[in-house]
C-alpha cells in the first residue's frame, strides 16, 4: 500500500468488468501476496484461500457477497469502505449496471422494506446464478416473466438438449464398457492397486482411466481428475515426512515444485485439493496413504491434523467425467471417490 494513495474506488465501477478491474486495482494498491491476503483474513476470522483469490480475479463473474467482504477487508479497506464495495455489487448483481436506476423515485426512495429486500435478494441469486451457469435455461434467468415466452427457440433448445443428453449417454455407455474389461468382470483378473512409495508416481482413481492433475495455463492450483493419457501437469513424487506421514510433491512446468494439500488448516469442508507453494503453515500439506479393503482395494489420501477431522480427499461432482475436482470431504463408508493407486513413473 502506497503512503497517501487512496485505494481504488468501486463506486466509479459501471459493469462488472470495471468491478473486476477494481477489485484487482485494490489488490495491487494493498501491495499484498496471494499468501499474505489469506493470512491477513484468517487474522480478522475469515476464510480467504489463495485460490479462490486467484479465480475470482480471473472470472468475468461478480464475487458472492461473503468472499468479496473477507477480501476487502483482508486488503485492508476501513469498515465505511467496506459498504461502498458491498453496496456496488449488489446494484451490479441485480441490475448489471451500477448508478441511478430508471424506475426509482426520484426522491431516492426505491421502495425497499422488507418485501422489497426480499424481492431484490431473489433477484440478485437468480441473475448471479445465470452469470455462474452462462448454460442455462435463458427463459429461466432474472429477466423470466418480463416479456411473451418465446416456444420455438425454447423447443430447439430443448430438442438440442435432448441430443446432446442421449449422445453423452452412449459415450459414457462406451467408456463404462471399456472400464468393465478393464476392471476384470469379463474374466480379466483385475489391476492390483500400487502401494505408495518414495518416488515419482502417477496418481490414478482406482478403478478408473483418470489420474490427477491441473488444467494447464490457470493459476489456482486446483487439482483435477483428467485422463491418463493427458496428465502429466505437474509431476507428482511422494516423499516420507515420518510416522506414516506423506507430502505429496508436485512440479509444474510453469511454477516449479510445489506440494499438493487443503487450504486454511481444512477448516472449510469441501476445501479445494490444490498445488501451491510448501511449507505454508495455514495448509494441510502431510496426508495419510491409508489401504482400504481386504484384499485391498484402494488408497485414500487423508489430511493430517484437518480443523475437519474424518476427512479424505474426494472426486466430487460428476465422477465420471474428465476435470471433476477435487477436494477435501467426510470420508465415506464405501470409500466412493476416494480411493487412488500410485503408479510408479519410469
Amino acid at each position: 500500500m502506497t503512503p497517501g494513495e487512496h485505494a481504488p474506488d468501486p463506486r466509479e465501477a459501471r459493469s462488472a468488468a470495471e468491478f473486476l478491474a477494481c477489485l484487482q486495482a485494490l489488490k495491487d494498491w494493498s501491495g499484498l501476496t496471494y499468501r499474505e491476503l489469506s493470512a491477513h483474513a484468517e487474522a480478522r476470522g475469515d476464510v480467504l484461500p489463495r485460490s479462490t483469490v486467484a479465480n475470482m480475479l480471473s472470472r468475468p463473474t461478480l464475487p458472492r457477497e461473503e468472499l468479496l467482504t473477507a477480501f476487502v477487508r483482508a486488503c485492508g479497506v476501513a469498515p465505511g469502505g467496506l459498504a461502498d464495495w458491498q453496496t456496488v455489487r449488489k446494484e451490479l448483481a441485480v441490475r448489471g449496471v451500477h448508478g441511478p436506476g430508471p424506475t426509482e423515485a426520484a426522491d431516492g426512495d426505491t421502495g425497499e422494506g422488507a418485501g422489497g429486500d426480499r424481492a431484490e435478494d431473489a433477484v440478485e441469486d437468480r441473475a448471479q446464478d445465470a452469470a455462474e451457469d452462462p448454460g442455462g435455461d435463458p427463459g429461466e434467468g432474472p429477466g423470466a416473466g418480463a416479456g411473451p415466452a418465446r416456444p420455438g427457440r425454447r423447443s430447439r433448445i430443448r430438442r438440442g438438449l435432448v441430443a446432446a443428453v442421449a449422445l453423452t449417454g452412449l459415450v459414457l455407455a462406451g467408456v463404462s464398457v471399456v472400464a468393465f474389461l478393464k476392471d476384470g468382470h469379463a474374466g480379466h483378473p483385475p489391476r492390483t492397486p500400487t502401494a505408495p512409495a518414495a518416488g515419482d508416481v502417477r496418481i490414478r482413481v482406482t478403478g478408473t482411466e483418470f489420474c490427477l492433475g491441473e488444467r494447464r495455463g490457470t493459476r489456482t492450483g486446483q487439482i483435477h481428475q483428467l485422463p491418463c493419457a493427458a496428465e502429466g501437469v505437474p509431476r507428482y513424487s511422494l516423499a516420507e515426512v515420518g510416522g506414516g506421514r506423506w507430502r505429496i510433491v508436485s512440479d509444474h512446468p510453469d511454477f516449479g515444485p510445489g506440494c499438493s494439500g487443503i487450504p486454511s488448516g481444512g477448516r472449510i469442508p469441501d476445501a479445494a485439493y490444490e498445488d501451491s507453494e510448501c511449507g505454508d503453515p495455514t495448509r494441510v500439506e502431510s496426508f495419510a496413504l491409508e489401504a482400504y479393503g481386504t484384499p485391498v482395494e484402494g488408497y485414500r489420501i487423508v489430511p493430517v491434523d484437518s480443523a475437519t477431522p474424518g476427512s479424505c480427499v474426494t472426486v466430487v461432482g460428476d465422477r465420471s467425467a474428465a476435470w471433476a475436482r477435487l477436494a477435501q470431504a467426510p470420508c465415506a463408508p464405501d470409500a466412493a471417490g476416494q480411493l487412488f493407486d500410485f503408479d510408479r513413473r519410469d
